[in-house]
């Protein structure tokens, strides 16, 4: 049995600051949490890991890659600038540098496989980065059949193009795609490489209605409902995505999910940054859930979720990261920081939308649905042992009161101030250092690879900015 001795804890369902505590833990599971006196040493803070419901594994920073500052319908295509690596290296130091930041479990939203090897092999590679790492996924893959470069007419916007531009577009985002049969068999097949690794959820992942046709959206629908697996979408991220939706559905994009048979509580929609009142009742009566990325929403300029509304409306709001934390970092504990300040309601009374122990919820436990985990994200006895240990005399750097752990960790607290993170009994980081896996050779090891790569997209890179400044165009005043 493990004993872990802290100064404080965030207790129970509504997270309740806590005295020194020793909390004992079993089977990778919280057997005992019993009063203690203060514990010799440094001061601890201990609360329950995070659940990442939206990410998508990406190896390093597509700022690195110059795909900072721009819109979604921009920075999403010049991605392909970026040539394939290992999986596994890719994955394993994505998923390490999250668990460094606090997230135990991560949803892996595979929108760009490697396609160095065949995807089920490619799924095996990421199921061992996870299991090194020491984290549990959801797995979802991607699915789509339309739209590929914009929501319109491809063809209205290649004419504009040279055709030496227009050829490179066609070959690079415009080639043709596996049918919806032959896509659904192959999440089939991934589920059948990944059976015997409990560690992975296997789920469907159209990336979003507007790069999904009506037949596959009723496809996934009817094979969700027959296999029970989980389904993770895009929803609404950006503006030119809702103009797009009311255009192509006038009787509402989110009601046809509904009609259909879509929506339920096996699905996870990332962001519903536009999403509508009557549209947010309806998912909330699904038992669907939304995963909000504040960070992401900020930097590509896709505005601000509406948490509270959210909330008002009966949502299961969980956090994601959508590998674009603030600083493009991985840092959870800093993401849930803005998550409750971003989600709160201005003025009084101050208990008014998004408050701490409802970001704690969203972020540690409700986000572990949506990654196929069991009931978690509470420090109380028979819970998974799923906890993070903080530095709390560096929380409390001024040291001049008595002053709630809890206010420290909403105003202050960063991933430096994670000591320990613990996944079902076993420990994943220590002194801040992930134990897996070596995270400094793997993220070397990935720039090497990727300054080798890039010479194979030079042409690319090129003539990227002439598309872009034509998408820019195309959806120019749209909104």
């Amino acid at each position: 049995m493990t004993q872990l001795h802290v100064s404080a804890a965030l207790l129970g369902p509504e997270y309740e600051t806590s005295g020194p505590v020793r909390i004992s833990i079993k089977d990778g599971r919280i057997a005992a949490i019993s009063p203690a006196s203060k514990p010799d040493g440094p001061a601890r803070l201990a609360m329950p890991a995070l659940a990442d419901a939206h990410n998508h594994a990406r190896p390093l920073s597509t700022t690195s890659f110059g795909c900072g500052g721009k819109p979604l319908e921009q920075w999403l295509p010049q991605l392909a600038v970026m040539p394939p690596v290992d999986a596994y290296t890719a994955t394993a130091a994505s998923l390490a540098r999250s668990v460094r930041g606090g997230a135990t479990g991560v949803m892996v939203h595979l929108t760009r496989a490697m396609g160095l090897k065949p995807l089920p092999d490619e799924a095996r590679d990421i199921a061992r980065a996870a299991a090194d790492v020491g984290v549990s996924i959801g797995f979802a893959i991607s699915m789509r059949d339309r739209n590929p470069l914009i929501y319109g007419d491809h063809e209205a916007l290649l004419g504009e193009l040279a055709p030496e531009v227009a050829q490179l577009a066609r070959n690079t985002w415009l080639k043709p795609l596996p049918s919806v049969a032959e896509q659904l068999a192959l999440v089939d097949q991934v589920a059948s490489a990944l059976a015997d690794e409990p560690h992975v959820d296997v789920q469907y992942g159209p990336t979003g209605v507007q790069w999904c046709s009506d037949e596959m959206l009723r496809a996934i629908a009817d094979a969700s409902a027959r296999t029970k697996r989980r389904i993770h979408m895009h929803l609404l991220e950006t503006q030119p995505q809702r103009q797009w939706l009311d255009q192509t559905y006038p009787q509402g994009g989110v009601s046809f999910l509904e009609e259909i048979g879509f929506l339920s509580s096996r699905l996870t929609l990332a962001h519903c940054v536009w999403a509508r009142e009557q549209e947010l009742d309806l998912i909330a009566a699904s038992g669907a859930r939304i995963a909000v990325s504040n960070s992401s929403n900020l930097h590509l300029y896709s505005g601000r979720a509406p948490l509270a509304d959210m909330q008002a409306a009966g949502v299961a709001v969980a956090m994601g990261l959508d590998g674009c934390a603030l600083d493009e970092d991985d840092d959870g504990l800093r993401e849930l920081r803005l998550f409750h300040l971003l989600g709160r309601r201005p003025g009084y009374p101050s208990d008014q939308g998004m408050t701490h122990a409802a970001a704690l919820r969203a972020a540690c436990r409700t986000g572990r649905a949506a990654l196929g985990l069991p009931e978690g994200g509470v420090l109380e006895v028979g819970m998974p042992a799923d906890l993070l240990i903080l530095d709390l005399d560096a929380l409390d750097r001024d040291a001049l009161m008595p002053v709630s752990a809890e206010d420290l960790l909403f105003a202050r607290a960063t991933a430096a101030h994670m000591v320990e993170v613990w996944t079902s009994g076993r420990q994943v980081v220590r002194e801040g250092h992930v134990q897996g896996v070596d995270l400094a050779q793997l993220e070397k090891s990935l720039r090497g690879a990727y300054r080798s790569g890039l010479v194979g997209t030079e042409k690319l890179q090129e003539l990227w900015p002439t598309v872009e400044q034509n998408i820019g165009d195309y959806y120019r005043g749209c909104c």
